[in-house]
């Protein structure tokens, strides 16, 4: 005959029994919120747009493997009061991540975009090549855009081109983002800092926008150090004030390739709009699109007697006043 155990016993068995049902979900939760779902090799891109439910959002990273289960996520995120609190936008994450990481950049926005770096000077050439090397976005499409009139028209620029209005930097180009978005991005900060910054320097030089951006475009080009700018500048506004040609030698490149590399004497021999050693005064518009460094330096060019100067192994240049001083410097430094 089997005997049970005391009544006492009983009780605290049946309430050990009752705990263990209570603990084991948040047991179960507990390690659901601590664990990926796998490997990290599943990486997904998600589109959370305003006014998703959060267990819509849940639904969709279960879908796509990213985590086990939708109804832990959403009962997790409604325990901590945070199923309110997720901002729309573009993620990106991989089953290797914990839904406890997931909720926290839901909740705190790290929207995945990749970052494009325009560097200062680069062309609208170099920033299209640039683009699509590294798998960002179309750089044919976006060269054709940045001389679409349609487009500049919208942009609010008069030019026939956007070089020289795209304003180096860093931008974030989201996935769904395409080259006229980021084009419209870079003109806009042109237009919303650098012309408020600017406008009454431009303004009092008596120079038209395009004719400063172009000089600071070229000086962009020519100046590897920074404090060569403003004396660079003054040789070119040395030469324009007495009529000489600029012979600068990134003009005769541009537009014939992307990165000019080592302008040879057949570059500067070869008929183009934008060549100063064919063609006298600035060129028809910019050569690179210049950072405010180089638009400072042509609003506030050194005050020297300089008409030349030429590249030294080190970067830097000399600056020569006649041309014997500066031929003598030619077979120095280019030998």
């Amino acid at each position: 005959m089997m005997l049970l155990p005391p009544l006492k016993n009983r009780r605290t068995l049946l309430l050990l029994f009752l705990l263990l049902l209570l603990l084991l979900p948040l047991l179960w939760l507990l390690a659901f919120i601590r664990s990926a779902a796998g490997t990290g090799s599943t990486d997904v891109i998600f589109n959370f747009k305003g006014g998703v439910t959060f267990h819509r959002i849940a639904q969709e990273l279960a879908k796509k493997q990213v985590i086990t289960s939708p109804l832990l996520f959403t009962l997790y995120g409604r325990l901590r009061g945070e199923d309110g609190r997720v901002k729309a936008g573009f993620y990106r994450f991989n089953d290797g991540i914990s839904p406890r990481e997931i909720l926290r950049k839901l909740v705190d926005g790290e929207i995945y975009f990749r970052p494009f770096v325009l560097p200062e000077g680069y062309s609208t050439y170099q920033a299209a090549e640039l683009l699509g090397r590294q798998g960002l976005l179309d750089g044919k499409r976006f060269l054709l855009l940045c001389r679409n009139r349609e487009l500049l028209r919208k942009l609010g620029v008069s030019e026939e081109s956007l070089e020289g209005y795209l304003v180096p930097g860093t931008y974030d180009v989201e996935p769904d983002m395409d080259e006229a978005a980021l084009l419209a991005a870079m003109v806009g900060k042109f237009n919303d800092s650098r012309r408020i910054k600017y406008e009454a320097r431009v303004k009092g030089t008596g120079n038209s926008w395009r004719q400063i951006l172009t000089l600071a475009s070229m000086i962009d080009r020519e100046a590897r150090i920074g404090s060569e700018r403003q004396v660079i500048a003054s040789v070119f506004r040395n030469r324009l004030a007495m009529g000489m040609r600029l012979q600068s030698d990134p003009t005769s490149v541009y537009g014939v390739r992307a990165f000019p590399g080592k302008v040879t004497r057949r570059d500067i021999l070869k008929p183009s709009p934008y060549n100063t050693y064919l063609i006298s005064g600035l060129p028809p518009g910019p050569i690179g699109n210049p950072g405010d460094p180089a638009l400072d330096a042509a609003l506030n060019p050194a005050r020297t007697s300089y008409l030349y100067f030429v590249a030294k192994q080190d970067g830097t240049h000399y600056f020569s006043s006649t041309l014997a001083e500066h031929n003598r410097a030619v077979k120095k430094y280019l030998k």
